[in-house]
């Protein structure tokens, strides 16, 4: 295993044989697709993730981290979406 400059271990090519990367790869190309399907069965995860991006593009928050956590605490809209500016106006809210 190497050592990268921040003293952090970094990758082993050696440490795998081949039928385990074989087996890793696999599995990281049905985790991709388990995850796809899932994305696209539950559509209101793009707009929550719209709706943090938006509201993250539009303050430009110094800490990414600690906007994070603020705005994915307790946002509850009166309907579904959850976001409290939407007031009930949003697609997930008027059932799209």
């Amino acid at each position: 295993m190497t050592t990268l400059e921040d003293g952090q271990l970094g990758p082993d090519p050696g440490a795998l044989s081949p039928e385990q990367l074989e087996k890793l790869r696999d599995y990281k190309i049905q985790t991709r697709i388990a995850n796809e399907k899932y994305l696209r069965s539950h559509k209101e995860v793009e707009l929550l993730l719209s709706g943090f991006f938006r509201e993250m593009f539009l303050k430009r928050p110094e800490n990414i981290r600690e906007f994070a956590a603020g705005h994915l605490e307790v946002r509850v809209c009166c309907h579904q979406c959850g976001f409290p500016s939407c007031r009930g106006l949003c697609l997930l809210c008027k059932g799209f």
